[in-house]
């Protein structure tokens, strides 16, 4: 057979098909570099890991570190039963979804009226210790009045302790009051608008404001301010307008175990 290169120049050449390599055969022996073949893990029988690391890669599980802006969507932690103050106002057929209390940042105000008035007793006192004549009428008068604004202040506390905002199936309240107690309720099926406002504070430190609206001109329950969780509320809140029977799916289904447990080595059971 006679081939012509591209220079023209001519030569005899025997050519024949290349074979394909073959292929290597698997080996059980440890790979290249490696000082240790590879260990197998077994399960005791009838057992099996819940869930492989690829099922649960990307699960976010919620430790309480990320909140405000750097914190994702996630289902608020409510209790499993009503506690004593709201459970007072649950009738029977109506099932419990959570309850909340206000933010912290609903009492800013009186930790800050309680700081001050520390501050100016503790100085009022130093300066009445200088006085003559009625220094410790004076003295007493001051810490009278601080005991009497710190009183407040806890009182105020207590009242925020007390305050509960509760979702059933049915129904929204917000209960208020330590001696004159109010309880505002409303409906789900007569909300017809509803949203959730924020401050850049609020984005910050999580909380918002809702603002419900219904089908009545008068309305027992329409601001809530310093709600905490404000997007995951929204959204609980959202879905058991729109899709109860899946929330009662949800509720009804036994939880997984996502954690894989620890596999058992077989050079352990030697």
């Amino acid at each position: 057979m006679t081939d012509s290169g591209a220079g023209g120049s001519g030569d005899n050449k025997n050519t024949e098909p290349l074979e394909p390599p073959s292929p290597r055969p698997p080996s059980d022996g440890p790979a290249p570099g490696a000082e240790s073949p590879t260990r197998e893990y077994s399960f005791p029988a009838g057992t099996a890991p819940a869930a492989a690391a690829s099922d649960i890669d990307g699960v976010r599980f919620d430790d309480g570190l990320g909140v405000g802006l750097l914190a994702g969507v996630r289902a608020p932690t409510v209790p499993d039963v009503p506690s004593p103050i709201s459970a007072r106002y649950l009738f029977p057929t109506e099932k419990y979804r959570g309850e909340w209390r206000r933010h912290w940042v609903h009492l800013m105000p009186w930790y800050i009226i309680g700081t001050l008035s520390t501050f100016i007793m503790g100085l009022a006192s130093g300066m009445m210790t200088r006085m003559g004549d009625g220094r410790d009428t004076a003295l007493t008068v001051t810490i009278v009045l601080w005991l009497l604004i710190l009183g407040f202040v806890g009182w105020k506390i207590l009242d925020w302790y007390m305050d509960r905002f509760i979702l059933t199936n049915k129904r929204i309240m917000l209960i208020q009051g330590v001696i004159t107690r109010s309880v505002a309720m409303m409906p789900l099926g007569r909300v017809t608008d509803m949203k959730y406002a924020q401050t850049p504070m609020g984005r910050m430190l999580n909380y918002g404001e809702f603002i419900i609206e219904s089908a009545g001109q008068d309305q027992a329950l329409r601001n809530i301010p310093h709600l905490p969780n404000p997007n995951e509320l929204y959204l609980q809140m959202c879905e058991e307008m729109y899709e109860p029977e899946a929330v009662d799916e949800r509720e009804a289904e036994p939880e997984e175990d996502l954690i894989p447990e620890e596999p058992v080595r077989k050079d352990a059971e030697a």
